[in-house]
C-alpha cells in the first residue's frame, strides 16, 4: 500500500484518562447540554448564536474571543443561548492548505497529529473553564469525534461531508444536536435525508467495533448557500427559502424540525460584512412569520478578534483568521447585541 505509518495514536479513552475534564466543567456541560435541548425540542424560546472564527488557529487568541463572549453572555442570556465556534478541523476542497489545529496545533509548521489532538482538546477544555461556554466544533473525520465527545455541546456537519454515509450514521450516536449543512449544490433534498438518517438508530463499523446507536432526535439542518454548476453562490437565506424548508419540513416525519441559518460561506459569497445584513434580513423574517420564528433556532457567524483575513507567514496578526475571512469583534457586539433586542 502506498501509506506510511508515522505514530499509532492513543485511544480515546486513554487520552481522556490523562487530559480530564474536572467536575466543575462536567457540570456546566451538563446544563447547557439541557438548555440547549430544550431550544431544539420548543420547551425554550432562546434564540441560539453560534459565532467563532472560521478555523480555530490558536489557543491563546480563541480563549480570549470566548472570554470576551462570556462577559457579553452576561447581558444577553436571557434571550440568547450564545454557543462558540471553536472549529479545529478545516474541510479543505482540493485537498491543499492548513487543515485545522489537529493537523497543524502551529500553522506554520509540519502536521503533528498526535500534538494536534491533545493541543485541541487542552483548548477546549480551557475555553469551558475560563469562560463558563460549551462549545460548537465541525465533525470532519468521523473517528476523531471521539477525543472531543465528552466536551462539546454541539457539532456540525459540512457540506461536502453530508452525503457521506460514516457522518451521518455516527451522528446518529451523538447525544447533542448535530447540524446537517445542505450540500455544495444547494439541494434540500439531501441535508433532510443526512437529518433523517441521523435520527434513526443504525448498526456499523465505528473505530473497529460493531455498534448500534440509538438515533438523534436533535438533528437538525443548516443552511449555508449553494453554488450552481458555473460556480456562482446562490443563497438560501430567503424568506421563500425558508419557506420552502418549512414545507419540506411539513411532508418529511421528522423529529423536532429545526434550522441554524449559516449566514457566512455561500450565503454571504465569503463577503464577510455582508453577515450583519444576512442575520438582519433572518430575524426580520421570523418576526413576519410565527411558523419560521418557531423553525428557525438560531444562526451561525464567523467572527474573531480581527476583522478579515490574512496569509500563514511570520507577519502573523493576533487573533485574525488565516483561513476565510471573519467579521471582527466590534462588529460582533453590535450584532449580538442587535439579535437580542430582536429575535
Amino acid at each position: 500500500m502506498g501509506m506510511k505509518i508515522n505514530a499509532q495514536l492513543p485511544l480515546p479513552a486513554d487520552l481522556k484518562a490523562e487530559y480530564p475534564l474536572s467536575d466543575k466543567i462536567r457540570e456546566i456541560k451538563e446544563k447547557r447540554d439541557r438548555e440547549i435541548r430544550d431550544i431544539f425540542t420548543g420547551k425554550s424560546d432562546k434564540f441560539i448564536v453560534i459565532t467563532g472564527p472560521c478555523s480555530a488557529d490558536n489557543e491563546d487568541s480563541v480563549c480570549e474571543y470566548v472570554n470576551r463572549l462570556a462577559a457579553l453572555n452576561e447581558k444577553v442570556k436571557d434571550r440568547l443561548m450564545i454557543i462558540p465556534r471553536i472549529y479545529t478541523n478545516k474541510p479543505r476542497t482540493t485537498g491543499e492548505g492548513y487543515k485545522g489545529m489537529l493537523h497543524q496545533p502551529e500553522p506554520d509548521q509540519e502536521p503533528d497529529l498526535l500534538a494536534g489532538i491533545i493541543a485541541i482538546r487542552k483548548m477546549h477544555t480551557r475555553a469551558i473553564s475560563e469562560s463558563g461556554l460549551t462549545a460548537a466544533d465541525e465533525m470532519l473525520y468521523p473517528e476523531n469525534r471521539s477525543y472531543l465527545d465528552d466536551i462539546l455541546s454541539y457539532e456540525a456537519v459540512g457540506a461536502r461531508s453530508v452525503e457521506n454515509q460514516q457522518h451521518r450514521l455516527t451522528a446518529s450516536s451523538m447525544d447533542i444536536p448535530v447540524g446537517m449543512k445542505n450540500p455544495t449544490s444547494g439541494d434540500f433534498s439531501v441535508m433532510l435525508n443526512s437529518v433523517m438518517a441521523a435520527q434513526n438508530s443504525h448498526r456499523f463499523i465505528y473505530r473497529g467495533m460493531d455498534v448500534t446507536t440509538d438515533g438523534n432526535d436533535l438533528a437538525h439542518v443548516i443552511l449555508r448557500g449553494g453554488v450552481d454548476k458555473y460556480g456562482t453562490c446562490i443563497p438560501n437565506y430567503h424568506y421563500e427559502d425558508l419557506m420552502r424548508l418549512l414545507s419540506m419540513y411539513g411532508e418529511w416525519n421528522l423529529k423536532n424540525p429545526a434550522a441554524i441559518i449559516d449566514a457566512n460561506h455561500s450565503n454571504s459569497d465569503k463577503q464577510y460584512k455582508e453577515q450583519i445584513r444576512i442575520v438582519s434580513e433572518v430575524l426580520h423574517s421570523r418576526r413576519y412569520n410565527p411558523d419560521l420564528k418557531q423553525l428557525i433556532k438560531g444562526v451561525m457567524i464567523e467572527s474573531y478578534l480581527e476583522e478579515g483575513c490574512q496569509k500563514i507567514d511570520e507577519n502573523r496578526v493576533y487573533g485574525k483568521s488565516i483561513t476565510d475571512p471573519c467579521l471582527g469583534w466590534e462588529d460582533t457586539e453590535r450584532l449580538i447585541l442587535k439579535i437580542a433586542e430582536e429575535c
